[in-house]
């Protein structure tokens, strides 16, 4: 249990501080968090026409047939389109979203772990590839289905995050995890 616990902290740490390269010190996830020197009209006018939520632009309303919608996505076709996330006030708690996020990634390297520890072959080999198979599966189920439909920008550095975090933090679970050979 104390290996699984140190394996888990470790891991945990790992994929977090690979995340903070990525999206702070690195800057790499820039493409997605654009500037724009009329941000500010752009707010005061969306303050005035929005409550929170997010919006797609254009869309038909909630109930609309099949019809509506069909009339709708060909009269938008060529012509420009958003999507919004809206938020009346900016409370941003770094401390403690950075503490959760941790935590989340001690978890998710902890279940990675349960698996490893089922497994029936435990080399330095295996724990690398079952780590980087969890990456990617991270990096398909969520960002690349987005990017699908919504052309999210940033889908390489998203793949980049999914193979370098769990990448790194294979070498360690293989290294650390390892069964010795007879």
């Amino acid at each position: 249990m104390k290996k699984t616990i140190i394996a888990s902290l470790v891991g945990g740490i790992i994929i977090f501080f690979w995340q903070f390269l990525s999206n702070a010190a690195l800057d790499l996830h820039r493409p997605a968090q654009q500037y724009t020197a009329k941000q500010d009209s752009i707010l005061n006018y969306l303050s005035t026409q929005l409550t929170e939520g997010k919006y797609f632009l254009p869309t038909v309303p909630a109930g609309a047939s099949a019809d509506e919608i069909q009339k709708s996505m060909d009269r938008s076709m060529g012509k420009p389109w958003a999507i919004i996330d809206y938020k009346s006030s900016m409370s941003t708690n770094m401390g403690m979203n950075m503490a959760r996020g941790l935590i989340i990634d001690i978890i998710i390297v902890w279940l990675l772990i349960s698996l490893v520890n089922r497994s029936k072959t435990r080399t330095f080999g295996s724990i690398f590839y079952l780590s980087l198979i969890i990456g990617i599966l991270s990096f398909l189920s969520f960002p690349y289905t987005n990017f699908i439909w919504y052309e999210s920008p940033g889908i390489y550095i998203e793949l980049l995050d999914a193979v370098a975090s769990w990448g790194l933090c294979g070498l360690w679970l293989g290294y650390y995890l390892k069964e010795k050979a007879n």
